[in-house]
This record gives structure tokens, C-alpha cells and sequence, in this order.
């Protein structure tokens, strides 16, 4: 029981200092720095699947699925707003 509030203070420790971190990243630099970070995301994905393989509750196997879940969806808009960001320098010449 106490490994499960320790794991839940940890989360909640890392959700408010994410937060604090990116909300103090100015405008500009917020696209740049994510696309930069999109290795971040494929660790965070891996280390959900890790965590939903190695799941014995059915609440762990559903937070796992869930980490899955968003972990991929921040992998791939990552890589999404990268493209749109390297599009946006092409040249329009060959048009």
C-alpha cells in the first residue's frame, strides 16, 4: 500500500514541476525545444510499455495502457509539429 502512495506522490511531484518548467518557456522557443525533445517521448513510450508488461492489477494494466496511450500520441504530435516547423522554411519557388 505504501509503494502505491510513494509512486503516486512521485507522479504528482513530476506533473507540477513539469508544469512550472514548460509554463516558464517563452512562446517562441516552446516549438523548437518540443521538437528537440522528441527522443524524451520515445523513452517516456518505452518505459510505459515496460510498465504495462510488468502490471499484475487490473488497475496497473489501465494507468499502463493510459501512459501507452498518451506517451505515443505525445510521440507523434511531436513529430507532427516538426514537420509542420520545417515546412514553414521551405522554399515556395519550386511551386
Amino acid at each position: 500500500m505504501i509503494d502505491g502512495f510513494l509512486a503516486l506522490y512521485i507522479f504528482i511531484l513530476a506533473a507540477f514541476t513539469g508544469h512550472e518548467i514548460i509554463s516558464r518557456v517563452p512562446v517562441i522557443l516552446h516549438t523548437p525545444l518540443m521538437s528537440g525533445s522528441n527522443f524524451v517521448h520515445g523513452i517516456v513510450l518505452v518505459g510505459a510499455m515496460v510498465a504495462l508488461a510488468h502490471a499484475d492489477s487490473t488497475l496497473g494494466k489501465v494507468i499502463g495502457f493510459i501512459g501507452v496511450a498518451l506517451g505515443a500520441g505525445n510521440a507523434a504530435g511531436g513529430y507532427v509539429v516538426t514537420e509542420r516547423m520545417l515546412d514553414m522554411f521551405k522554399s515556395s519557388k519550386g511551386k
